[in-house]
């Protein structure tokens, strides 16, 4: 991972799609993306903790923040990757992760990021038979999570919810990647 992101050319998106451990280990695969930061962001408290954000009273959603080169990935092909590894059609939830933490949301940093986010989002529609529930909100803070959730796939594959819930999104953008070639 590459961790100086100080290049006027480095972008960022903030997105939520469940836990953030499974967003987090499929956008690092991603060429063009140098870095993802698991965290928490839309809700009503300041640099709060796992737990609180658990409890589901906070209002935060688990979030990744990607910071990407756009000429090599685009907006575009990051979002499409969103969609395909989540389910955006689920109001508060993913798998069995249940809780308003766990909803599909698209926080926007520029009027820019908002609308290839509804361009996105009617793209992704014609997809899925059910309506896409995904929030579009402005981004005000990220809080990055604790230095546990970091990287978490790549430092513990074999821990059970990786292997069951994480390792399938990860195929799944794996494939992603291979169609788009």
């Amino acid at each position: 991972m590459i961790t100086d992101i100080s290049s006027e050319k480095v972008q960022t998106l903030v997105l939520g799609g469940g836990c953030f451990w499974c967003l987090e280990a499929a956008y690092e695969i991603v060429p063009g993306v140098l870095d993802v930061v698991s965290g928490y962001a839309s809700g009503s408290s300041k640099n709060p903790s796992y737990e609180q954000v658990c409890s589901g009273l906070t209002g935060h959603a688990e979030v990744v923040r990607i910071s990407y080169d756009p000429g090599t990935v685009s907006i575009q092909e990051l979002f499409a990757l969103f969609f395909r590894i989540h389910d955006p059609t689920t109001e508060d939830r993913q798998g069995a992760d249940v809780g308003p933490q766990y909803r599909s949301i698209i926080l926007y940093a520029n009027e820019q990021q908002k609308q290839a986010a509804l361009t996105a989002i009617a793209s992704a529609s014609k997809e899925f038979r059910k309506p896409i529930v995904t929030d579009i909100d402005q981004l005000t803070v990220f809080w990055p999570a604790e230095d546990e959730h970091q990287d978490f796939f790549r430092k513990n594959p074999s821990y059970g919810y990786c292997r069951i819930v994480v390792a399938p999104k990860v195929d799944k953008a794996k494939a992603f990647l291979q169609e788009e070639r």
